[in-house]
């Protein structure tokens, strides 16, 4: 691994695909300890991003390290070191628990007595230990993913890639897969996620990159991203009159009109929102926090991606 701490090095990669720039000049860094999140809609690019830095989609230009190696002359090299904990849920059904686990550890030649002890712990570490003997089509949605993230972990890598773990998941199943990530980075793991959980991203990620049309937007920490392109409060107003819009655009006010709801970005909230719930409001006026949410959907649009 580089001296310098990079776990991950792109610069300026790309992928086509029928003609289209899946990926279009991406450059990032990973750095060894940190979470590092990849966000955007659907078809920004995200998943394809990800499965080029571990080889599994060969990129065709540009520059790509992972500890410090070229990744199209030492894939084996990499894909050894690296656990991915992929969207899809790809467990033998007709396995076990602990035979899913036993049976992946031989693609990294792990002798059956390491494979065993590796598993067993990590079954315990899942809380999936009183399950080792059910076969996967009798556990929950919570369950199967602690369990496809268990399998990441069973060649003890040193980056671990989670292409959107939660997707799908109820709140306390999610929650659950957070506080084991949370646990691996404090052990000093080094994490990729893609995410479309907003909360995700602002509850894990040291630093992120924000997607769209295989570009990148911004990067940064989340509360930092928070800050510059929204501020610290957002006021919604439903149904504003023509008299509030033209205050809005005589103060100078950052904000978006959608119409019938006009969101009004700042860090005076207080003292903005009494002005205009008093002098204002033709409908429903609120204030709240600004959040990671509010800038992806600022810089990407509110149109559905399909």
């Amino acid at each position: 691994m580089n001296g310098n701490g990079a776990v991950v090095e792109a610069v300026e990669i790309f992928k086509t695909f029928g003609g289209l720039r899946a990926v279009d000049g991406v450059s990032l860094r990973v750095n060894r300890g940190e979470c590092f999140g990849i966000l955007g809609p659907n078809g920004a690019g995200k998943t394809t991003t990800v499965r080029m830095l571990y080889g599994y989609s060969p990129l065709e230009g540009g520059w790509l390290r992972v500890f410090g190696l070229d990744v199209a002359s030492r894939r084996r090299s990499v894909v050894n070191r690296v656990g991915v904990c992929q969207q899809e849920n790809n467990l033998d059904p007709d396995l076990t628990v602990l035979e899913n686990l036993l049976v992946f550890a031989t693609y990294f030649d792990i002798s059956r007595k390491q494979a065993e002890t590796r598993a067993r712990e990590l079954l315990r570490f899942m809380a999936l230990e009183h399950r080792s003997d059910s076969r996967v089509p009798e556990l929950s949605g919570g369950m199967m993913r602690r369990l496809v993230l268990a399998r990441a972990l069973i060649n003890e890598p040193d980056l671990l890639i989670l292409d959107e773990p939660t997707t799908g998941l109820d709140p306390q199943s999610r929650h659950q897969v957070w506080e084991k990530v949370e646990e691996l980075k404090s052990r000093g793991l080094t994490v990729l996620l893609t995410t479309h959980y907003m909360e995700e991203a602002a509850r894990l990620c040291d630093r992120l990159v924000i997607l769209d049309q295989g570009k990148i937007l911004v990067e940064g920490a989340p509360a930092a991203l928070v800050r510059e392109h929204v501020g610290r409060y957002v006021i919604e107003v439903r149904e504003p009159d023509e008299d509030l819009r033209a205050y809005i655009a005589g103060e100078g006010f950052s904000h978006e009109d959608l119409g019938h709801r006009l969101l009004i970005y700042g860090e005076e909230g207080e003292t903005n929102f009494l002005k205009i719930a008093e002098g204002y409001r033709s409908g429903g006026c609120a204030m709240r926090m600004a959040g990671l949410e509010d800038v992806f959907l600022k810089l990407t649009g509110r149109d559905l991606r399909e």
